[in-house]
């Protein structure tokens, strides 16, 4: 049996399992109108081979993939972060339950000044306020800021995410899966348990629960002449949580 046929045929861990294995609690900090906390899943996919060799080297691998409708091999990440907030707050502003898309390239080297591209699509229920606070929320960290791309876009037009976590893996849609989408399988290790990475940066998130590994089944963008597609590469699921006493000389 190869590995692929083992992971799909292992299957029997229950979803409360696999949330346990990836919770991280939430932060609480003092209530007051500057004050703000956010906790929130990421479920995450990108071109690269797993692990990411990104987060040890700064450097993506020469990846195989469709890229506008054609074949290639290049150094790219190309990536879908898909965003659902389990408890946050920005003031009076609750963001339970908001949820987002963030997609693009980092290119080929981290370290450069400036990566490739990035485009925030919102969920048509996230309210404006729900917005500007988690905009201004999640700019504490650069990968976050537009002045870290070369082209950075929030999107003109709204689109569902559907984020669902199952029994075996998870997946995620932009648009019904008609702008973006990631599709999932939990990597079992010993004694049938979730192979999980700990302790490793994540963007600068002060906490998180680690990675749990989920290797891609696809990771699809189908949006104009940056449409990317991709089958059996990394992914993960993660619970990142911050607040404002993270970041005190920004909140002062």
């Amino acid at each position: 049996m190869n590995k692929r046929a083992f992971l799909k045929s292992v299957g029997a861990l229950a979803v409360s399992r696999l949330l346990s294995t990836t919770a991280v609690s939430a932060s609480k900090p003092e209530q007051g109108a500057a004050s703000w906390s956010l906790n929130m899943d990421v479920l995450e996919s990108c071109s690269c081979p797993v692990f990411c060799p990104c987060f040890f080297t700064g450097k993506p691998p020469a990846t195989a993939g469709m890229h506008s409708g054609h074949s290639e091999m290049q150094h790219v990440c190309r990536f879908n972060q898909s965003y659902k907030v389990n408890v946050g707050h920005a003031g009076a502003v609750s963001l339970d339950g908001a949820k987002f898309w963030f997609t693009g390239d980092a290119g080929d080297d981290f370290e450069k000044p400036k990566l490739d591209w990035a485009v925030l699509t919102w969920d048509p229920n996230v309210s404006k306020g729900q917005r500007e606070a988690l905009l201004s929320i999640l700019r504490n960290l650069r990968w976050y800021r537009p002045e870290r791309w070369s082209f950075y876009a929030i999107s003109g037009k709204d689109a569902p995410v559907d984020f669902e976590i199952t029994k075996t893996g998870a997946k995620a849609q932009l648009g019904g899966g008609s702008v973006a989408e990631t599709r999932t399988t939990t990597m079992l290790g010993l004694g049938e348990k979730p192979v999980t990475v700990s302790n490793l940066d994540y963007f600068g998130f002060p906490r998180h629960s680690g990675f749990l590994l989920m290797p891609s089944d696809v990771v699809v963008y189908r949006e104009g002449d940056r449409a990317f597609e991709y089958k059996n590469t990394n992914g993960f699921l993660t619970t990142v949580d911050m607040n404002a006493q993270d970041f005190p000389s920004k909140s002062a």
